[in-house]
This record gives C-alpha cells, structure tokens and sequence, in this order.
C-alpha cells in the first residue's frame, strides 16, 4: 500500500496467455493496484502463477469472482470470450480493462458498452500499441499544432506472425483470428489516435496466400478521416522481411535485433498435431513480452506527414523533419505499454481523466478491422458510422 494510493484497486487477470502474463509486472508495479487473483483453465499454468505471487487461483472467472472480493477484472481471454465474461463482470460490479478488439461482432461491442453503463461501471480496451511512449508523444505533437494539420499517416509491419505457434482461433477470422483482427487493430489504434479518431471510410486487400495456414495473413488498408487526411496500414505476417530494418533493428518490444542475427523464417511443418502447436504456444507465452526493454517499441514503421513537417520513430524517441532540419526527441524508458495502460485504466477509475480507450473507441476500432475484412471481401469502400474522436 503506498500513502499516495491508501485503497488500491483489487484486480483479477483472466486468461494467462502472453498477453495476461505481460500484465503482471504492470499491475504489480503499480501503486494504484493489487493483484488479487488470478482465473485460467489450465490447471499446471494457474496454479504455479498462484502459487509464485502467493495470491489465489481458478479455473474460470465465476470462481474468481465468487471467491476473491475485486474492484476490477483484465480480461486477456480469446476474443470471442470477451463479451460474455465482460457482461458477468459488470453484473457483478467490477470494472473491466478487456483486450483487443473488445469482440468479434459490433453488436457484441455495442452490448458490452450498454451492459457497462447499465452497471455503472467503467470499461476500457487495450493493449493496443497506441499506448507506446513515442505514438503518445507523436499525438501530442499533432495536437499542439506546431507542424500545423495531419495530412498524412502511413504504418507498415512485416513480421511471422501467420507461423508463430497458434490456437485454432487465432487463426479463425470468424472468431476474431487473422491479422486484421489481431494486429490491424494495434495498427488503427495507432491511426486513429494521430489523426483525432473520425475515420470516414475504409478501402481494404486481404491475403491468405498460404493454404497451410489458413488465415488472413497479410492486408493493405487505407482510411480515410473526416477532416482529408489519409492513412494507410500495411501488414504481412508471412515473414519473410521483418521491418525491424525499417526501424534500426528495434523490435516491437524495444530490444535490437541485428539482420545477422536473426533467425530465418520457421514455417510449421504440416503434419504438426495441434497439442505440439498449443504446447509450444504455452512455452513462448512465458517470455513473449518483456517487463522492460532498453529502447522504445516499435510496431512497425509509422511515420506522420503534416503540412509543416513530419515525424516517425527513432530508437530512442521520435525524429520530427521540419525547416530546422531533423531533431531527436528522446523518451524515457522506464514505463513499458502495460504500465501506461494501466495508469490510464486508474486515472479512469478515480476521476482523475476520463480515458481514451474506452468502450466506444474500441467500438470504433473493431468496427475498422470489420470494415476492412468486408472492403476485402467485397471490393467496395466501406463508410463508418460509429467512429468517435479522441479525447484530448
């Protein structure tokens, strides 16, 4: 207990995947919080984080909330579990941080967000790499108006994510699996927070160019905002070319990772059984995002023209172009993703500052990773309608 924080907030974690595991430092670090409990299906995972953090364990999350008191619930389950377990959660009174995207369906998001209010309860979506130090710091550059509107906004990612170890569902873009689901939805998070969040259309290709894994694996999107300005997300998660060249071999969690020491693309053979998949999967969930890094994270290669100048990503910060020529700006390191999301879920919960990403700018998200898929499917541009701008 801090004396800046005399009642922290009693949180549990659901689901203890890569994404549940990454939190845990976060929460622990944080004055404003308290790890209380912790809800997984796998018995061998949950009871060894319960028993390393000396705090209680269950099989789901109705056993968590009936044998622990919470004020607050991290959902980090699969995506199509999202909605219902949110849904127990505000029936219980807790408030809800869920991952990305917040669900499959609109009308899940849309349930989520009345089921919320109902309950008198606050709802948040990340982690999205929207949260990343040098995205929030590009936003605030934008907003300051010193290189005048956002004209144009351009995010690529080349990665393995289509043969990194998967749960069927990862893979399955009816229950929120593909990249466009997965990771678009970092990448429109990042778009939608510079360009002020009202995106007015979307005009998408999909590919699933590998049979083996049968998946959207690769997409190109471009958005379109209210006010002109343009936006263009670009993911390939085949493999081959990582763009951690693009950005002075930074990976996306802030390590370097030098061309000759990377290693080559792994593709998955085709006889592997599924239990070897999921069982390597639980293996990399231990260790797939660090608690710190040395260098910020780069999702990618984002860079942002405005009508004075423009701005992307160095290994330390930021470069802003403008008639002064090229300036670094250098980010402190000592607060990772996790822990920003989590200081934006406690300012929400105490008053402090109403929050970016809450229900309905995840609403807005889930509803370009569809419109994308559906452009894709369809040929045809997609207008929005439940876009909202980003609080300043």
């Amino acid at each position: 207990m801090s004396d800046a924080y005399p009642n922290p907030v009693r949180i549990g974690i659901v689901g203890l995947g890569a994404a549940g595991r990454a939190f845990i430092p976060a929460i622990g670090s944080h004055a404003g919080f308290r790890l209380a409990a912790v809800a997984e299906p796998v018995r061998e995972t949950r009871d060894s984080i319960g028993d390393e953090l000396g705090i209680a364990s269950y099989a789901d999350l109705p056993a968590m909330l009936a044998g622990t008191e919470l004020d607050a619930v991290y959902i980090a389950t699969p995506t199509e579990l999202h909605g219902e377990q949110a849904k127990i959660a505000f029936r219980a009174g807790k408030h809800v941080l869920s991952e990305k995207p917040m669900a499959v369906h609109l009308n899940e998001a849309q349930e989520m967000i009345a089921a919320a209010e109902r309950a008198g309860v606050k709802l948040l979506v990340g982690h999205a790499h929207g949260y990343d130090l040098p995205i929030q710091r590009m936003r605030e550059i934008v907003c300051s108006g010193r290189l005048g509107r956002v004209r144009m906004i351009h995010t690529w990612n080349f990665t393995d994510w289509i043969y990194r170890p998967r749960r069927p569902e990862e893979l399955d873009v009816g229950k929120g699996g593909g990249v466009t689901f997965r990771q678009g939805s970092h990448q429109f998070d990042i778009i939608r927070l510079i360009g002020g969040g009202l995106v007015r259309s979307v005009r998408a290709t999909t590919f699933n160019w590998d049979p083996l894994r049968d998946s959207i694996g690769a997409h190109v999107v471009m958005m379109q905002f209210a006010d002109g300005a343009a936006a263009t997300a670009v993911y390939n998660g085949y493999g081959y070319f990582s763009s951690t060249e693009l950005c002075a071999d930074v990976t996306e969690w802030g390590f370097t990772e030098p061309i000759k020491e990377r290693r080559p693309l792994s593709r998955p053979s085709p006889g592997r059984a599924g239990t070897d998949e999921l069982q390597a999967k639980r293996e990399r969930a231990k260790s797939a995002i660090p608690a710190s890094a040395p260098f910020q994270p780069t999702f990618g290669l984002t860079v942002v023209s405005c009508e004075r100048g423009d701005i992307r990503q160095s290994p330390r910060g930021l470069y802003v172009y403008s008639t002064k020529g090229r300036e670094e700006i250098v980010l402190p390191t000592d607060k990772s993703p996790r822990d920003l999301v989590m200081d934006e879920f406690h300012d929400a919960l105490t008053g402090r500052r109403p929050p970016i990403h809450d229900g309905r700018w995840g609403l807005a998200n889930l509803e370009v990773c569809i419109a994308a898929i559906e452009s894709a499917k369809d040929g045809r541009e997609i207008a929005l309608k439940h876009q909202v701008p980003a609080v300043r």
